[in-house]
């Protein structure tokens, strides 16, 4: 009676009651991370006396620094805490860094006099920041970056360990689940963009990070509001140390034969321990890692051989979990050129829009609200794709997520192609403009709407809902039950590594070009080239994007 009082009591934890409060929490954080990433340089150059290069040099840190240490945040929820207490945990430390920068801007004494505020005939007195002052929003800034690496790493399999994916029908709900929770971190983002970088316009910098900390407060209260729905996570001890001891033990015995019968490597076939994390099977790539699994004394059957220490001999299921990351790590490397294309939008596709008109409809828009136009389809699309697209696809294929993971994240690879493609055709017409008009040199907008950039941003942004929400979804579900976390977090490394991968690509291509960035005006520059440039490596991306898909075996769980 007591087992069965358990199951049931199993039954009714998760699902989508569950999952409304991880919705919750990605839509509260991010209006405060998406606020950040978008007007951080402000502050930088207009409070702190940063200059231009220095303001977008730290945002970019920022952002990538965020991104990168999800890979921490993931270790950490896999190997030590259940990825609730590393959301509540991680949560709280980004509370306090936004609570620091709050203070910050509230005190004049924490940051320097802005140079807007002091007289020409004073000017001298406005200085760069101090060492205390750097010192202090560079701590206020790390702890949100620390922060919210956790958050990225363990709040989405969270939601997804809410549903079992062994039922086709909660199979379905997985994969909406994904497309749902993009959809509440488009809901902040667009918060976020539009409302905080009001408040601080007219409020003032602390009202602005005042409520990014309530934001994020509210966030932590909305996840534990939900806590008792949830099905919690055990940690499973550390997935790198268990990959080590594979290349370890693989690699002291090279030199033994690798036996075909998958039944002479070690597995442990306990039930109970099984019950406790998934078995996988044997896969045919990645060869020499089986040796690991070699029970050396092999006089004994399996299940009766005394096994040594772990540096000594590994499981099949340990070696197919190293097989696993191998296998993904082309993958990822094979998205990130598209987050480069992706980042063009906070560098040029700006830098385009201050040299046309800005007004639709009479009203003018700010440049800084550009990307809500991403967003704003994005809101559109995620809804039609999960309710319409998908359930349309599945009557076809049959597949619960109407098309396969890999499929979806080629497709936003195309679409990235496609939009670098239009945005050289949009650069060229904008050029001519200049031209016909004599406006080559002129400071003055150009008679041209920057309604023209839309096209771009809307293949980019459905760009980013194929491959980025498909990535994300393909490392969880092919991921062991052991390293959904740390997964969950390679997957935004993606993003990170396109960053900082921008900038690298701007100065080769400005370098072997002559100079076509070099004039520091658009009107002469060839930025038209440069994207039809990026256009075409995205092309080359997407061909090395196929091998890589075709060599991809996913994994198999012995039911």
């Amino acid at each position: 009676m007591a087992a069965r009082g358990a199951d049931e009591q199993e039954t009714r934890l998760g699902g989508k009651r569950a999952v409304r409060f991880v919705y919750g929490m990605e839509g509260l954080e991010n209006i405060a991370y998406a606020s950040s990433a978008n007007s951080l340089v402000a502050y930088f150059s207009g409070y702190m006396n940063f200059s231009i290069t220095r303001s977008a040099t730290t945002l970019t840190n920022f952002i990538g620094t965020s991104l990168m240490l999800s890979l921490f945040g993931g270790f950490v929820s896999d190997t030590y805490l259940s990825r609730f207490n590393t959301c509540v945990l991680f949560g709280c430390i980004e509370l306090l860094g936004y609570a620091l920068l709050t203070i910050q801007a509230h005190f004049p004494q924490l940051r320097p006099i802005p140079c807007k505020d002091v007289a020409p005939s004073k000017m001298n007195e406005c200085h760069s920041a101090g060492s205390g002052q750097v010192a202090f929003l560079f701590t206020s800034l790390y702890l949100v970056a620390f922060g919210g690496s956790g958050v990225k790493a363990a709040l989405p399999p969270l939601g997804a360990d809410q549903f079992n994916d062994d039922d086709p029908k909660e199979r379905a709900l997985l994969s909406s689940y994904f497309n749902w929770l993009w959809f509440s971190l488009i809901v902040g983002s667009l918060i976020g963009v539009i409302f905080i970088p009001w408040l601080s316009s007219n409020k003032g910098w602390d009202w602005a990070f005042a409520a990014s900390t309530i934001a994020v407060l509210f966030a932590i209260i909305f996840l534990c509001v939900g806590k008792s729905l949830y099905r919690h996570s055990v940690p499973h001890g550390s997935s790198i140390l268990n990959i080590l001891q594979v290349f370890v033990v693989a690699i002291r015995n090279r030199n033994l034969p690798v036996p075909e019968n998958a039944d002479e490597l070690h597995e442990i076939r306990d039930n109970e321990a099984r019950m406790k994390t998934e078995t996988l099977h044997r896969t045919d790539q990645l060869r020499f890692l089986d040796r690991a699994a070699i029970i050396r004394n092999n006089t004994q059957s399996a299940s009766t051989v005394v096994t040594p220490g772990p540096w000594n001999l590994c499981t099949v299921t340990q070696v197919e979990e190293t097989k696993i990351l191998i296998r993904m790590i082309p993958i990822l490397l094979s998205t990130v050129f598209m987050n480069t294309c992706a980042s063009q939008i906070q560098i040029f596709f700006i830098q385009q829009s201050s040299t046309m008109d800005t007004h639709i409809m009479g009203l003018r828009v700010p440049n800084a609200s550009l990307p809500a136009i991403t967003l704003l389809f994005m809101f559109i699309l995620v809804p039609i794709y999960d309710q319409i697209f998908i359930p349309l696809v599945r009557k076809l294929t049959g597949i619960p997520t109407g098309i396969r993971h890999l499929q979806r994240v080629g497709i936003g690879l195309l679409l990235s192609t496609i939009s670098m493609a239009i945005a050289g055709v949009v650069e060229t017409r904008r050029k001519s403009v200049a031209v016909q008009h004599n406006m080559v040199d002129s400071k003055d907008p150009l008679p041209m709407s920057m309604f023209w950039l839309s096209f771009q941003y809307v293949f980019l942004g459905a760009a980013d809902v194929f491959t980025l929400v498909g990535l994300l979804e393909f490392f969880y579900a092919e991921s062991s039950s052991g390293m959904k976390s740390l997964s969950t977090a390679i997957s935004w490394c993606s993003i990170a590594f396109g960053y900082f991968t921008s900038t690298v690509v701007v100065e080769v291509v400005n370098k072997t070009s002559g100079g076509w960035l070099a004039s520091n005006n658009l009107n002469k520059d060839k930025l038209n080239y440069y994207y039809w440039s990026l256009s075409l490596l995205s092309v080359l991306n997407f061909v090395f994007y196929l091998v890589c898909a075709s060599w991809y075996r996913s994994k198999k769980v012995e039911t």
